[in-house]
């Protein structure tokens, strides 16, 4: 029993590499999902969730890419913008500099950001792409994936390279974006959002 849970966990581990590998800065959209679940994705645009209808975002946790230990349950209380990225990816670069200017932006009104540096196999280009777009916001670094792999199937979860999730206050996930942001297009996720009492 042991070694088919290390099995199928491996297994699913292959398959969302193989994903995202194939959806990953390509330009291609990945269509509808799969299971039960009611959510478009791949399609390029941005998908936001009535606070009554959200699911809990799980806990992710880890170590930063500065060496720190980081939950995303950190953040409760803020609305937290979720940045899946890698170094290596074209689109994470174009739309790194407009993260930045909103994170800044709204650094006072109990906004924080949290990025997920995935497939990136050594820390030291992850570092560079940081240093390179003055990254002020900290960022877990989950080289294999494991992070992504604890969002539900069937749920708003980060599903492709880049990835944006927009989390409200309680911890549920308000929005989700399978492309890259311009700085306009985050700050009209976000602001319905921040609007929530």
């Amino acid at each position: 029993m042991i070694q088919f849970r290390a099995v199928t966990k491996s297994a699913a581990l292959a398959a969302v590499i193989g994903a995202l590998t194939l959806t990953a800065c390509s330009g291609d959209q990945a269509g509808t999902s799969g299971g039960d679940t009611n959510f478009v994705q791949g399609t390029g645009e941005i998908t936001q969730v009535a606070a009554s209808e959200r699911e809990q975002a799980p806990d992710i946790s880890g170590e930063t890419l500065q060496g720190e230990q980081l939950s995303l349950s950190d953040y409760r209380g803020d609305v937290v913008v979720l940045n899946v990225w890698g170094s290596w990816c074209a689109p994470c670069r174009a739309e790194a500099p407009h993260l930045v200017e909103v994170a800044e932006e709204t650094a006072d009104q109990g906004v924080s950001f949290l990025g997920i540096n995935t497939r990136d196999r050594d820390r030291a280009p992850a570092e560079a792409f940081e240093r390179r777009f003055d990254v002020p916001y900290p960022s877990l670094y989950d080289p294999s994936g494991q992070l992504i792999l604890q969002f539900p199937n069937g749920s708003l979860n980060p599903q492709a390279i880049p990835s944006t999730l927009i989390i409200d206050r309680e911890g549920n996930i308000a929005a989700r974006a399978l492309k890259p942001l311009s700085a306009d297009e985050l700050r009209d996720a976000l602001q319905p959002v921040l609007d929530e009492e």
